[in-house]
């Protein structure tokens, strides 16, 4: 397991020597260390990203797009070994961490063919009303840009944002959550594998305060794309803003999801569990507000809770493991916090609560139900961001609406149901940027994530994930006087 720093090409020691612990969070233990970077090393791989940038945005699309084509195929050839690197890190299971690999690598695959379309399609002509003139259209890449990526999906968020970026021909600085650097690292070594030219990727380990925040102001820098918090997205975009740089955030959830009479029952408990337990509720996207028409409401819950009683918890590496630990322990703290003041203010519990028993190890926290929860409870309106769902039933479609259009966030949502007129009604007036119907939460790279309202600014994947490393420029010409 790599532990350096990769700067202009190559693994190196941070300026001032310091080390960070990473932790197995089925143990609870630290297990591997990675550089503690500082301002010193930001300075360096920035200045490594401006030296690489003229050559890597001449390169054109179609050349970039072969690197990333690589590296998609490192990422396939290596998908098994990352996915247990990826899930004794942060956790989860390994069939969930499997999931992870094959989104990196369809990301990079996916972009390595938007690179060379970027290509085919500059200097299109562009239709003016004056035959006197006449104008083209280019889209050329931002800069630099640094990346910094949250600790819950390793190596996906990262290639959500390193493969538009390197598509669009911007060289990069990436910053991997202290947490789970670990698999993020290895993207260094495959870039290294494939020839990547030196200095376009830069990947440097250390805190926010030492490696985030220097990332965000530093001068040459012109983009800069963030997925995490609320409290530090805020940050973020007030750093960047007096360099009027390019801000993209990825933010927080609070996401409902929404089960009319109507549905199909089993699938709408497997939307329900899957919408809150895959990766221990770790996800911006969790469906953490159950919204159930009141005549299912008792069978439905009842289900529910069941199948969560029957999620077995576990080593991430066995087979047999449903639901992984908590990643870090601030965080299992946190959770438990949340439910600890759910059961002082008298909230119903219907299940869970605590830890599982007979783990006393590690960060677990077992698949929490909260039942029947006021929309004013902390619990029903912020982000938890682990195993606790919070249940309410409704009267009629126009109350559901409102109900999960009640929120600060505006992530996702999931609609079930077998009228798929009134499912779409519903999903089309829900105010979230993704909606799924009768699904789980499937995310194709051709589709774009992103939210309303404070759940963040701009767009990922698609089209739409490179545009935002793009900037638009037209030219136009006198043809006659």
């Amino acid at each position: 397991m790599q532990h350096q720093l990769f700067i202009d090409g190559r693994w190196q020691d941070p300026v001032e020597p310091g080390q960070i612990p990473v932790f197995d969070p089925y143990r609870g233990a630290a297990y591997h260390q990675v550089a503690a970077a500082g301002p010193a090393d930001v300075a360096r791989a920035v200045e490594a990203a401006k030296a690489a940038f003229p050559a890597w945005r001449a390169a054109g699309g179609r050349e970039r797009g072969r690197y990333l084509k690589a590296i998609a195929g490192r990422l396939t050839e290596r998908a098994e070994e990352l996915a247990r690197i990826s899930s004794l890190n942060n956790g989860k299971p390994l069939g969930e961490a499997r999931i992870d690999m094959a989104d990196a690598a369809a990301s990079f695959a996916y972009y390595a063919e938007l690179a060379a379309d970027l290509e085919a399609s500059q200097n299109r002509t562009v239709p003016v009303p004056d035959a006197a003139f006449g104008a083209r259209l280019r889209r050329e890449p931002a800069g630099i840009a640094s990346l910094i990526v949250p600790w819950n999906f390793p190596l996906v968020t990262t290639s959500w944002k390193v493969a538009p970026a390197l598509a669009a021909g911007c060289t990069v600085v990436l910053k991997p959550s202290e947490i789970t650097p670990v698999v993020e690292l290895e993207l260094g070594v495959i870039a290294a594998e494939i020839g990547l030219p030196p200095g376009v990727l830069n990947i440097i380990t250390g805190t926010g305060e030492r490696v985030g925040a220097p990332m965000t102001v530093h001068p040459d820098v012109a983009k800069i794309s963030f997925t995490g918090s609320n409290a530090v997205g805020a940050r973020v975009m007030a750093a960047g803003a007096p360099g009027t740089k390019s801000v993209s955030l990825e933010l927080g959830g609070k996401s409902p999801i929404v089960v009319f009479d109507d549905a199909d029952f089993d699938q709408a408990v497997e939307c329900v569990l899957g919408g809150i337990f895959f990766n221990a509720g770790q996800m911006c996207s969790a469906t953490s507000r159950l919204l159930v028409e009141r005549s299912i409401a008792p069978r439905l819950i009842e289900a529910v809770v069941a199948a969560a009683r029957a999620l077995k918890p576990g080593d991430p590496l066995d087979a047999g493991t449903q639901i992984g630990p908590i990643t870090m322990k601030a965080q299992h703290d946190k959770v438990l916090s949340y439910i600890e003041r759910g059961k002082a203010d008298g909230l119903k519990l219907l299940t869970g609560g605590g830890k599982p028993a007979g783990l006393d190890q590690g960060w677990f926290v077992e698949p929490t139900i909260f039942g029947d929860v006021p929309v004013d409870s902390p619990l029903w309106r912020e982000e938890i961001f682990g195993p606790v769902l919070c249940m309410r039933s409704f009267d009629s479609e126009s109350e559901a609406i409102a109900l999960a259009n009640d929120s600060d966030f505006g992530l996702v949502a999931t609609v079930v149901s077998e009228d798929l007129d009134k499912a779409n009604r519903v999903a089309d007036a829900i105010e979230s940027g993704h909606v799924w119907i009768n699904s789980p939460q499937a995310i194709f790279v051709q589709t774009s994530w992103g939210g309303f309202k404070a759940s963040g600014i701009g767009r990922e994947l698609g089209p739409w994930g490179m545009s935002s490393y793009l900037e638009v420029k037209h030219v136009t010409t006198r043809l006659t006087r």
